[in-house]
């Protein structure tokens, strides 16, 4: 069918092909193709003409009809920009006080002026975004206000900015004890400072380290344009901080413009040591200060510099034609000069040799050291504490301290008489309770140190200890009751061997004499100015050198002690029942039986020994009272009032105490304290333990008092000391000094006696209200007038006159370095002769050097300053979680890395061994 069908269309088209070329010929389909192109072509031009007329007129008709007459974009643009604007008022209401809020809109019209509108004026004549800048500025500026206004800032000032600056300190100490241990030469021992200096504060800090802040300039920028977007992000409404060319320009004005040139001068250390000097201007130089700063100094370009300057005035002097008078004057000036001259050429010649004191020579020489005579030691207060710790490392502390305790029970009961004898002419009768008080001090102090039980016990004339005790069980106390006793004592002392004629040839001795400014330098014999008396001791300067030498005095390892736990018993209150079991009115106690093991190079021991609880209690506290240091290492079990003789507890307690006898008997803690062994020794001899507490020692506080230094690894927020308190200005003060004159690490029996000076000076001069006028001080800070004060000097320093300061050109290294001799003088004259006294001399120059020196380095003091600021934002903003946002910014710390990178080695192989 479909063949059939194909096969019919072909045939009729063709057909039909064949018709039409029969009829018109063989050129007509040529003549039809010209017609309809034709045809095409004029309907296109005819309907091309006409559509053209009738558009023209329709779109004149619409022009007259509603649409504006219009000029071409670009002019039009320009033109409506010629327009006058609108004036726009704005708020220049800040913080509700006239007083700060016009100095802050100068600020803020100084900053807009040089740092926006200098360059914004070539590209436009429109103030609309200035002005909206400026909005953006005030809105953030009244927010911040608003928060200080709610802010409790008294905490801030009395708490955390003093922990931040003591911890400042305790990392810079740190830092330069790493570095002495280390004892290289560096080349460059500024830059391993300041590398040391963040390896302890990581160390410490722990989750936070701001080496790149400090360090490079790069980071530091970038920090500081996070921290100011951050704050924008908090302070702007939300439309003002979307506008992304607001926010950047805002930023940048903040963080380069004011924040960062402000951190560069309060970190710039010339510019703190003139500060220093401007402070204590009132205060004259002292030569003698001085020429300890130049004998003490370790910086070459200081003594260059102080030489130099010398140098030049000694020409200028020379060149004077003078007669009369004047001329003995300025010879002396000229020899004055001469000897700085000759100080600073032999320093110099000492540090580039790199020479220090022979500490053998030094040793050797100690018997030609000045003597100072024991009643002089025993009556002042810095030499005291070094002969308190050559007893105490001799087993002789009971001598010392029984003289000390007579001396006070002396000077209380003479008081308690006196009052006695005042109420007596008043008609009042106390007679028998006041001298029941001094009959129980006094066999306090008999049971302490001369009867049978005490421990240690003062080995005197068995006589006259029976003789006491015969006037005090039949006879008056009286003041001088003691007095014998105490003689033969002093006698003991100073004759004994053992005692302070060994003292005199120990290192604490010659620490002692540059502590009471009894050393002097011996190279500088025979000066012009009288200072050529010489002991044969070493200089000041480099004393204390040779001392940390000299002070590693190897102990004796032959004994070797190894004591443990090995069974718990039952017994009654005898503990020294040889059965363990004995009957006093049913009392059962437990008993730990320890064995102990001695050996010696020529015979070995072994026995047992049996101890309660509480014989482990009292000793515990006899040794944390005599070694200060143990009480932080030491950590005693809890009592326990009831179900103590429950079985599992009793074995949790002797594990407690076997593991508390394991770390007290460890070699290095017997060789960190020798005298140490003598109460251990007593403790496990296989003997009855008499308790070293009476009930007067237990209830009397100890003569040297028991304080936990915080671990040398943390902050120095730990509480400072138990009796403190809420006292602000004597924690504040306490702390200060702790860290300044490193007092943690001396003798508590002075730290105990500077706290209860402090206590004294600040009750005489304030009382009561001490704590009262802080808070008040706080507030006069924080008030408008003194705020406005601080926002004034802000302005006068950046834009003196109104114009914006010029950038001040870095001073001439010779400039620099006569400034720092400068404030170090300074500092030393300014520092009190009473706190020499009480701490002594060579203290107190190396703490006042030590805060001097830690100020000597840029980014140290960038980092103090970056502390200040983070924590004046979390103050500020205690709900926003700076503290996180911190430690974020500082997550990329290539010290921080280093630490996570030890932490995890160290802890990597007790895991894989779990």
């Amino acid at each position: 069918m479909l063949a059939e069908a194909s096969l019919s269309i072909w045939g009729w088209g063709s057909l039909g092909i064949v018709l039409f070329l029969v009829t018109f010929g063989p050129f007509a389909i040529f003549y039809f193709a010209f017609y309809i192109l034709c045809f095409v072509g004029g309907g296109f031009v005819v309907t091309l003409l006409f559509g053209k007329s009738n558009s023209e007129k329709y779109l004149e008709q619409c022009e007259h009809s509603f649409l504006p007459c219009t000029s071409v974009g670009i002019p039009k643009c320009i033109e409506e920009m010629k327009h006058e604007a609108r004036p726009i008022k704005i708020d220049r209401r800040l913080t509700g006080a006239n007083i700060i809020d016009e100095p802050l809109q100068q600020v803020i019209q100084f900053s807009l002026r040089d740092y926006v509108q200098y360059w914004y004026y070539t590209l436009s004549d429109d103030e609309s975004f200035l002005l909206e800048i400026r909005q953006a500025l005030q809105y953030a500026l009244v927010q911040f206000s608003a928060r200080s206004k709610e802010t409790d800032w008294q905490p801030y000032f009395t708490t955390r900015l003093v922990d931040d600056f003591g911890t400042h300190l305790r990392v810079f100490r740190k830092a330069q004890q790493r570095i002495a241990e280390k004892g290289d030469q560096m080349k460059d021992q500024a830059e391993e400072l300041v590398d040391t200096f963040f390896e302890v504060e990581v160390e410490m800090e722990k989750e936070v380290c701001r080496d790149l802040v400090c360090t490079s300039p790069k980071d530091e920028e970038g920090f500081l344009r996070d921290l100011c977007e951050v704050l924008l992000y908090i302070l702007l409404p939300p439309g003002d901080f979307q506008n992304k060319i607001m926010r950047y320009f805002v930023r940048e004005i903040l963080s380069r413009g004011i924040l960062l040139p402000l951190i560069n001068q309060l970190s710039d250390p010339d510019y703190i040591n003139q500060y220093v000097i401007w402070m204590i201007r009132d205060s004259n130089c002292n030569y003698e200060a001085f020429m300890n700063i130049i004998k003490l100094s370790d910086n070459i370009g200081e003594l260059e510099a102080v030489k130099d300057k010398a140098s030049e005035e000694l020409q200028y002097l020379r060149s004077l034609d003078t007669a009369g008078d004047d001329i003995n004057t300025i010879k002396n000036q000229i020899n004055s000069l001469l000897y700085v001259i000759k100080v600073c050429d032999s320093r110099i010649q000492r540090l580039q040799s790199g020479k220090e004191i022979d500490t053998v020579k030094l040793a050797a020489n100690f018997g030609k050291l000045c003597t100072v005579p024991l009643d002089h030691i025993l009556v002042d207060n810095v030499a005291l504490q070094f002969f308190m710790d050559y007893m105490q490392q001799t087993g002789g502390q009971a001598h010392l301290f029984f003289w000390m305790t007579v001396e006070g029970y002396r000077v209380t009961a003479q008081q308690q008489l006196e009052v006695l004898q005042s109420k007596q002419k008043d008609g009042k009768h106390q007679t028998n309770q006041t001298k029941g008080l001094l009959r129980a001090a006094a066999f306090g102090v008999y049971e302490q140190y001369l009867s049978e039980k005490a421990s240690p016990r003062v080995n005197i004339d068995d006589n006259l200890v029976a003789k006491l005790a015969e006037t005090l069980n039949h006879g008056d106390p009286t003041p001088e009751i003691f007095d014998d006793i105490q003689r033969k004592v002093y006698e003991l002392m100073l004759r004994d061997e053992r005692f302070y004629p060994s003292f005199k040839q120990n290192v604490l001795y010659v620490r002692m004499l540059a502590e009471l400014d009894m050393l002097k330098d011996p190279s500088f014999r025979g000066s012009d100015d009288g200072e050529g008396e010489s002991f044969n001791g070493s200089p000041t300067g480099s004393i204390n050198l040779s001392l940390d030498d000299l002070s590693n005095v190897p102990s004796d390892d032959t004994v070797q002690l190894h004591a443990y736990i090995s069974d718990t018993v039952y017994a009654d209150y005898d503990p020294y029942a040889v059965a363990g079991v004995c009957n006093d009115h049913g009392k059962t106690y437990a008993l730990y039986a320890i064995t102990v093991h001695r050996r010696n190079p020529n015979s070995e021991e072994t026995w047992k020994t049996y101890r309660r609880y509480s014989d482990f209690h009292d000793f515990h506290m006899r040794i944390t009272e005599q070694f200060e240091n143990l009480g932080n290492i030491l950590k005693l079990p809890g009592k326990k009032t009831f179900n103590n003789m429950d079985r599992e507890f009793l074995e949790k307690r002797k594990k407690d105490l076997n593991a508390y006898l394991q770390l007290l008997l460890n070699p290095e803690m017997m060789k960190a304290s020798p005298a140490l062994a003598h109460y251990v020794y007593d403790f496990l001899e296989n003997k009855a333990y008499s308790k070293g507490k009476g009930d007067f020692a237990r209830k009397v506080p100890p003569l040297i008092q028991k304080t936990y230094s915080d671990p040398d690894h943390c902050r120095v927020a730990a509480p400072i000391d138990d009796n403190v308190d809420d006292n602000i200005p004597l924690r504040v003060m306490l702390l200060l000094m702790d860290e300044v004159f490193d007092l943690k690490e001396r003798n508590q029996w002075l730290r105990r006696n500077i706290k209860n000076l402090l206590q004294q000076l600040i009750r005489a001069t304030y009382g009561d209200t001490i704590n009262r006028k802080i808070v008040d001080h706080v507030d006069w800070m924080t008030s408008p007038e003194q705020v406005a004060d601080a926002v004034k000097r802000f302005r006068d320093a950046f834009w003196p006159n109104g114009i914006l300061a010029e950038a001040v050109p870095r001073r001439d290294k010779a400039i620099r370095m006569r400034t720092r001799v400068a404030g170090k003088t300074k500092l030393l004259e300014v520092m009190p002769d009473e706190l020499k006294h009480i701490i002594g001399a060579e203290t107190t120059r190396k703490g006042i050097l030590r805060v001097f020196e830690m100020f000597q380095h840029t980014q140290l003091n960038k980092r103090m300053v970056y502390v200040f600021l983070e924590r004046f934002l979390e103050t500020l903003f205690p709900q926003n979680k700076f503290h996180e946002l911190f430690n974020k910014l500082h997550s990329r710390s290539k010290q921080m890395q280093r630490y996570k990178q030890r932490l995890h080695s160290t802890q990597a192989p007790s895991l894989q061994k779990r």
